[in-house]
């Protein structure tokens, strides 16, 4: 079934419009936001504070010096967690011509170098506590600056005078962001946004989740991923709001910066919601200012939603995307039916379709489950360097996203399965395919095949089976270490099993079914 189309929604809908308002690129939003009210505070985090017309300033600052770096036209890379210099540096790069590439300061030596290596950054600019670890893997893939910043190095909040010049501004067509997502076949994927799919995605989202002039903005999520500068920092810059950075999520620091910081919109992700809501301190916490909660990355059980509801007194709206889909596709709506467990609608200016897994052509009705592809100004340009991966990812102007979802005779859509082997833990998406890899990298592993399990906590997690090679001794630990020393903390095994020989389909493919079998045994 083909969703309907935003020009044919009833009238009972009025947020599934998109906004009038038409900014050409996000580094238009912050001179917008400047403009308006200097004087309002933008950016917190820890005991500093950043003003709209600071941060411009520091900004267009920074802009000139990567400029001077030879920026423009390039790439600037960034390994910051979330801060003031995270967020500085993001429109710093974006401002100075650059595309920027934001990278998971929680990345391994093994996945920094591929990725280095595949963007090929003018600059990288790097958190001061990882420039030890990081400036020799820059220098070896061919990186010309790397540029240390935070506690104990350079502060990016010095800058303050001149803002940035109109002819300087990128344009739309030009290239904004490179953001590199796991790949099915081991290898990360970089990919290609423009200025105006992700501007455009950010107007999609507010035609149906309209916010408010100065919100105040929780961010947890990191940054660096597409979710968190989607949902945090541009979302802040359009409606100038405050965005409130945490490092890192802790249910304690949450629950502190909710009532101190008087946050007003509340992303999150179900590890987040259901950790909560089990936290001793969760009922005493004064949630009154929150009136909106976004939850992404996996369907939230209708009774977590319900009891968040009685508890919070705001709604979660769940919706769906990818990073290749600039991220957003699709919301549950402020104005319109709320279903709990879908995504929603399309976002305006958006189709989304489901069609056959055979053919991916022949578009299905209601109620039939197949692959879900979406059509978009938001979508991405492709893969960077990978011209076939890019070719099968988009197809006739849609993007086939690999996930198997229905639509409802209504036409809201639902996310039932995913087509290609992808899990996702605590919200990241992990590959199999990247930790069997690893795991054979291990010289007593002859073998390795990793499933997902469900849990209750952090959606699903990776369980990992290994063959040795004859002769070869190694234990689960040793092998989780060899793991630890080559994976983000988020993509280790929950736990690793050696066995004598993986199962095998008729044609000598492993049984992942199998195994999953396995895996739900070993957990019960």
């Amino acid at each position: 079934m083909k969703a309907p189309e935003p020009s044919r929604m009833s009238p009972e809908k009025p947020g599934a419009r998109m906004p009038e308002r038409s900014v050409p690129t996000v580094v238009h939003l912050l001179v917008e936001a400047a403009g308006a009210a200097p004087q309002a505070e933008a950016l917190v985090s820890g005991g500093r504070r950043l003003r709209y017309g600071e941060t411009l300033s520091c900004a267009a600052g920074f802009a000139r010096e990567l400029e001077s770096l030879g920026a423009r036209g390039g790439r600037v890379a960034t390994l910051l967690g979330n801060s003031i210099e995270a967020c500085v540096a993001a429109y710093g790069a974006l401002a100075a011509g650059a595309q920027h590439v934001p990278l998971n300061p929680l990345y391994t030596a093994r996945e920094l170098d591929l990725i280095l290596r595949d963007a090929a950054p003018r600059v990288l600019v790097v958190d001061a506590a990882l420039e030890a670890s990081a400036a020799p893997l820059a220098r070896a893939a061919g990186v010309a600056r790397v540029i240390a910043v935070g506690a104990g190095a350079r502060l990016l909040d010095a800058w303050r005078g001149d803002g940035l010049a109109p002819g300087n501004l990128p344009a739309r067509e030009d290239l904004a962001l490179l953001q590199y997502t796991g790949g099915t076949t081991g290898r990360p994927k970089g990919v290609d946004l423009a200025h105006a799919a992700i501007a455009t995605n950010v107007a999609q989202r507010e035609g149906l989740l309209p916010t408010r002039a100065g919100e105040r903005i929780l961010c947890m999520m990191p940054v660096s991923h597409s979710y968190g500068m989607a949902m945090g920092l541009f979302l802040a810059a359009w409606c100038g709001g405050t965005l409130v950075l945490l490092p890192r999520y802790t249910p304690e620091d949450v629950l502190a910066a909710v009532e101190k910081e008087r946050i007003t919109i509340f992303p999150g992700s179900p590890t987040v919601f259901t950790g909560l809501l089990a936290h001793p301190r969760f009922a005493g916490t004064d949630w009154r200012s929150v009136h909106t909660c976004y939850s992404g990355a996996a369907a939230l059980p209708e009774q977590t939603l319900k009891r968040w509801r009685e508890a919070v007194g705001a709604p979660v709206y769940e919706g769906y995307g990818q990073t290749e889909a600039g991220p957003v596709l699709s919301f549950n709506p402020v104005h319109g039916v709320v279903k709990p467990g879908s995504v929603g609608v399309p976002v305006p200016g958006t189709e989304i379709e489901i069609v056959d897994l055979e053919s991916g052509t022949r578009v299905l009705d209601a109620g039939e489950r197949g692959e879900i592809r979406a059509r978009g100004p938001q979508l991405m340009r492709g893969y960077r360097n990978l011209p076939q991966e890019t070719a099968q990812a988009l197809r006739g102007g849609w993007l086939y996203t690999g996930d198997i979802g229905e639509f409802d005779a209504e036409g809201t859509l639902y996310i039932r399965d995913r087509k290609k082997d992808m899990l996702i833990v605590g919200g990241y998406n992990v590959y199999p395919r990247e930790l069997e890899e690893v795991l054979v990298m291990h010289p007593a592993v002859l073998e390795a095949a990793v499933v997902g399990v469900k849990d209750d906590y952090r959606g699903e997690l990776p369980v990992a089976y290994a063959v040795l090679r004859p002769g070869a001794s190694a234990e689960g630990g040793e092998l989780l270490e060899h793991c630890r020393a080559n994976l983000a903390r988020y993509k280790l095994p929950a736990r690793i099993r050696i066995v004598a020989a993986l199962p095998k389909t008729s044609v000598s493919k492993t049984d992942k079914q199998a195994l999953r079998q396995w895996a739900a045994g070993d957990a019960a």
